[in-house]
């Protein structure tokens, strides 16, 4: 990845991808530029990282090989004005706005060589998990340049059919909101019963490292593994039976599906509504 790589819309993911090129795939820090409005932010990250930053979309991209389209949804219009007719030929364009398919991508750009992508936000230790794909226009190099990409952040995961994308915003994607509210709950609970809260987050966080730690150890089936900490008629079987009796299967997953739904107006331009809305 010895050419220019520029990111436009320098937010959180863009600096976390920009930051995972430079540390784990040894690109240097002139062959990428950030591209946005923000001059503050542009500055913040040319301090932080030495990385080449402008305002000017439309130059930027001009002379680059690889475009990482890093916009949030309802910026994506203005942007794209500034990037349609702009783009080289060749180049290379990997979009990470949440719910926007390849079809409406290449109608704003007028550009057919792109990659739809869905990382996280633990991207920001390396440790995000991202599903892509990609048109048939993508070269087998320039897969392996979004390969590389994307592998600075963590682990990637391609697949053939786009829909996944939009199940992957809602699992993955959303899914470390999930997880903190969880703990969060988890938290509140361990004060409501005693703990001091810090002593409550040492607890709760080294539990929920360490059981994903045990599972990647010897993976198997969850059933399995919550079958192995409960015992007929103890304390885990007693918490188990009221959360089920309270639905949180069923409540993790409609909201997950709300999500999904989301994802899928995103993509055809609809404003937020209730999930009864659909």
């Amino acid at each position: 990845m010895s050419e220019l790589t520029v990111f436009v819309g320098p937010g959180v993911m863009a600096e976390a991808m920009a930051s995972g090129l430079v540390r784990k795939a040894g690109v240097a820090p002139g062959q990428i530029l950030m591209s946005g409005p923000n001059s503050s932010r542009l500055q913040e990250l040319a301090d932080r990282h030495g990385l080449a930053t402008t305002t000017d979309n439309r130059r930027a991209v001009q002379s680059a090989s690889t475009i990482v389209l890093a916009v949030k949804p309802q910026s994506l219009p203005r942007a794209a004005l500034d990037l349609k007719g702009n783009v080289p030929k060749e180049c290379l364009v990997i979009s990470i706005v949440a719910g926007v398919p390849l079809w409406k991508l290449d109608e704003l750009l007028d550009h057919d060589r792109l990659v739809r992508a869905m990382p996280n936000t633990p991207a920001q230790v390396g440790e995000a998990i991202t599903v892509w794909t990609a048109t048939p226009e993508v070269t087998q190099a320039q897969r392996e340049i979004a390969r590389k990409l994307l592998s600075a952040i963590g682990q990637e995961v391609f697949v053939e059919e786009e829909d996944y994308l939009d199940m992957a915003t809602a699992l993955s994607g959303t899914g470390p909101a999930y997880v903190y509210l969880f703990m969060e709950a988890l938290v509140d609970a361990g004060v409501h019963l005693g703990f001091p809260r810090r002593l409550a987050e040492q607890l709760v966080v080294q539990t929920v490292k360490g059981s994903v730690a045990y599972y990647e150890s010897m993976p198997k089936h969850f059933a399995g593994m919550r079958n192995q900490v409960t015992s007929p008629g103890g304390t885990t079987a007693a918490a188990l039976y009221y959360l089920e009796k309270a639905g949180f299967r069923t409540a993790l997953s409609r909201a997950i599906w709300a999500a999904y739904e989301r994802s899928t107006q995103l993509g055809q331009g609809k404003k937020s509504g209730s999930v009864a809305d659909g």
